[in-house]
């Protein structure tokens, strides 16, 4: 099964990308953030041509998140599972595809440390764990897709100095992100390519695509059951070419079930 995440900021600028790269990517199950669209205005139809069954859950304007899935998509869940009030945005929707519960999130930026954002973002970590406690269990085959809006390690940055005092790279968002792993999960990029400075976002200003001055913010987390089955990753560099690109590139894993 191919399982893959990609951060569109906004599905509506980015509809012609994103069937074309469906076509030669050939994902079996595509996550997707930052729709920027109303649950009305997801283009299900569109996508049910391609083959792909969908979900979404999304207000219009900011945030959205979306699961398609050509081998079968049962028991969706809109937002959180954990018997707490629900999110006042929407940023996550789970459901089973092919013997997978996929789950695509996205993480808030947090925007300044020691801001009310920032406190909220890592009330987010701590509350998708819950959910992951509520929908899955460690021995199932889970992967957890999407933009975390936190770089794992320094590796994941392109200069950690440049990024000293700033969102993403926190003790404190990395320290949630590992509550999150320690659940039974596994970076499967890392699982593949232990060692690469390989990033999947970059910035639109000042050329830092071209420069390579990006992060590797957007992850698959898989638990251990799948794992062990890892074949291949990658970050799609070129889908982030173009004419009118999302400043991410999709991820993409393999794993034999």
């Amino acid at each position: 099964m191919r399982i893959a995440t990609w951060n569109v900021n906004s599905l509506k600028a980015r509809m012609e990308r994103v069937p074309e790269w469906l076509g030669y990517a050939q994902p079996d199950v595509l996550c997707l953030q930052e729709t920027k669209l109303a649950d009305a205005a997801f283009p299900h139809l569109a996508f049910q041509a391609l083959g792909y069954e969908s979900v979404h859950h999304g207000s219009g304007q900011w945030n959205g998140v979306a699961i398609l899935s050509r081998v079968g998509l049962e028991s969706p869940v809109c937002g959180f599972a954990d018997g707490g009030e629900p999110d006042q945005d929407t940023r996550l929707v789970t459901a089973r595809c092919g013997g997978v519960s996929v789950l695509s999130v996205y993480v808030p930026n947090g925007r300044a440390v020691g801001s009310g954002h920032f406190a909220y973002k890592l009330a987010w970590l701590a509350r998708l764990r819950r959910h992951l406690e509520a929908v899955a269990s460690p021995a199932d085959a889970v992967a957890v897709c999407g933009d975390f809006n936190v770089a794992p390690a320094d590796q994941d940055v392109w200069d950690p100095k440049v990024f000293e005092g700033s969102t993403h790279v926190t003790p404190e968002e990395r320290e949630g992100l590992s509550e999150l792993l320690s659940w039974g999960l596994v970076d499967a990029f890392r699982g593949v390519w232990p060692d690469e400075k390989l990033y999947s976002y970059w910035d639109y200003r000042a050329g830092d695509f071209h420069e390579h001055r990006g992060m590797r913010i957007d992850l698959v987390l898989v638990s251990r059951s799948l794992a062990g089955k890892l074949q291949w990753a990658l970050v799609d560099r070129n889908a982030r070419k173009g004419k009118f690109p999302s400043d991410h590139a999709p991820v993409l894993v393999d794993v034999e079930l």
